[in-house]
C-alpha cells in the first residue's frame, strides 16, 4: 500500500459500521478539482467524498453534458452548478475527475493534459491502454509513484473483487480465481435504479413490468449481465473486463480467473461468491490475521454472519466474511460485499487523486 493513501478503518469483526470517515486532511483540500459527469450516480458520489474530505468548495468545479448544464447540486451548505463541459472547462484546475461514460472520457482527457492536469478516469477508455496505470491504491499503488498523468479506475467488480483476493494473494499466494458477481442496479446508472424501483411498485401493484434499462424486468428477478456476449468465448464484456483488468492490476497475464457476473434486484452494493485456489495452505487463523490487517477491509471471522448489501451500502470497506477452508487448506471460499458507487467507483478514483496531489 503506498504511503499516500488516504487512511480508512479497518474492523476485523462484526458488521461494517455506516459511519467510517477518513482521520486526516486530504491532499486534495488545497488543489483546484474538475469533476466531470457531476450529475450521474458516481459523480455525485465523488462530491459528496469530496465534501466529505474537506475540499472546500471554491475548490471544485462541477462539469456535465448539456442536458445537465445549470444543475445545482449541493454542497459543503452551499451549491455547485454544473457547467457544459469544454475545451476550456480545465484551465487552472490541478486535477480532473471523470465520471462520465468512454466517448466524454476519450475526448477530454487529453485536453485536460494539455492544461497541465492530473487525470484520473472512471470510464473504460483507458483500462488496457498498456502505459495508462490501472490502480486500486491498496493493490498496485507503487504505480502512481512516476506521477502519471492519466490513470485509469478500474471496473466496479474488479476493485471489490482484488480488494478481496489481495490479502491472501500476498500471504499464500493464488494460483486461480473463480467468482461469481451479483450486481445492483444502480451500477447500470441513475435510469436503471429508476427502474427497479418503478417496476417493484408495478409488481406489487399488480401491473406488467415494461423493462426499458435491462433487456429483462428487473424487479423480482435475476439475469446474467446485460452487457454484450462474445459468441467465440461465450463472455460478456462485463466479465471480460474483470478477466483483463484482474490480469493487468496483479501482473499476471496468465492469472486463471473465471467470472460470472449476475444481476440482482438490489439498489445499492455489488456483492460476490469468491474460489481461490491458494499456492501454500492457509488456516482460518492466518486468514483471519492476514485479511483483518488489510487496509480497506473488513473482515468477519463469525462464520454464521449474514452481511448483506444494506449492511455496507453507504460505507467505505469491502467487507469479507463467510470464509471457508478446504481440508488441505487450499481452497478458500469468501462471501465479499462492496458499495460499487464508493470504494468500486468514487472513492477508488479519489483515492488515486489524493496520491497524485502529493506527487
Amino acid at each position: 500500500m503506498p504511503d499516500c493513501e488516504h487512511p480508512i478503518a479497518t474492523v476485523q469483526t462484526g458488521r461494517v459500521p455506516s459511519d467510517v470517515t477518513a482521520t486526516t486532511t486530504s491532499p486534495l483540500c488545497t488543489k483546484r478539482i474538475a469533476l466531470v459527469g457531476a450529475f450521474g450516480l458516481v459523480g455525485r458520489e465523488a462530491l459528496g467524498i469530496l465534501e466529505g474530505r474537506g475540499v472546500p468548495l471554491d475548490n471544485v468545479r462541477a462539469f456535465g453534458s448539456l442536458r445537465s448544464a445549470g444543475t445545482q447540486l449541493p454542497y459543503a451548505g452551499d451549491e455547485l452548478t454544473i457547467v457544459e463541459t469544454d475545451e476550456q472547462s480545465f484551465e487552472g484546475c490541478d486535477i480532473v475527475l471523470f465520471c462520465s461514460d468512454d466517448k466524454t472520457a476519450r475526448s477530454f482527457a487529453p485536453i485536460a493534459v494539455d492544461h497541465g492536469a492530473r487525470v484520473v478516469d472512471n470510464s473504460s477508455a483507458f483500462r488496457l491502454t498498456p502505459d495508462v496505470p490501472l490502480v486500486v491504491p491498496e493493490v498496485n499503488g507503487e504505480q502512481l509513484d512516476s506521477g502519471p498523468s492519466v490513470v485509469a479506475n478500474p471496473n466496479c467488480s474488479t476493485i471489490i473483487l482484488l480488494m478481496a483476493i489481495e490479502p491472501f494473494r500476498r500471504a499464500f499466494g493464488v494460483s486461480s480465481a473463480v467468482v461469481s458477481t451479483y450486481q445492483a442496479a444502480s451500477g447500470a446508472g441513475r435510469t436503471a435504479l429508476e427502474e427497479l424501483r418503478s417496476q417493484t411498485a408495478d409488481v406489487l401493484s399488480g401491473r406488467r413490468p415494461e423493462p426499458t434499462a435491462f433487456p429483462v424486468t428487473c424487479a423480482f428477478n435475476v439475469f446474467p449481465h446485460e452487457s454484450p456476449v462474445d459468441v467465440g468465448t461465450g463472455l460478456s464484456v462485463e466479465e471480460s473486463k474483470i478477466i483483463a483488468e484482474a490480469r493487468k492490476i496483479l501482473a499476471m497475464p496468465q492469472l486463471d480467473i473465471a467470472p460470472t457476473c449476475i444481476r440482482v434486484p438490489v439498489e445499492r452494493c455489488h456483492s460476490q461468491s469468491v474460489v481461490l485456489e491458494l499456492e501454500r495452505p492457509a488456516t482460518h487463523g492466518a486468514v483471519a490475521e492476514v485479511a483483518g490487517a488489510f487496509p480497506g477491509v473488513a473482515f468477519n471471522a463469525d462464520p454464521t454472519a449474514l452481511i448483506t448489501p444494506r449492511d455496507i451500502a453507504g460505507t467505505d470497506l469491502v467487507s469479507i466474511s463467510r470464509a471457508r477452508l478446504s481440508r488441505d487448506g487450499r481452497r478458500l471460499s469468501l462471501w465479499v460485499c462492496g458499495d460499487q458507487l464508493r470504494k468500486g467507483a468514487a472513492l477508488n478514483a479519489i483515492q488515486i487523486a489524493e496520491c497524485l496531489a502529493l506527487r
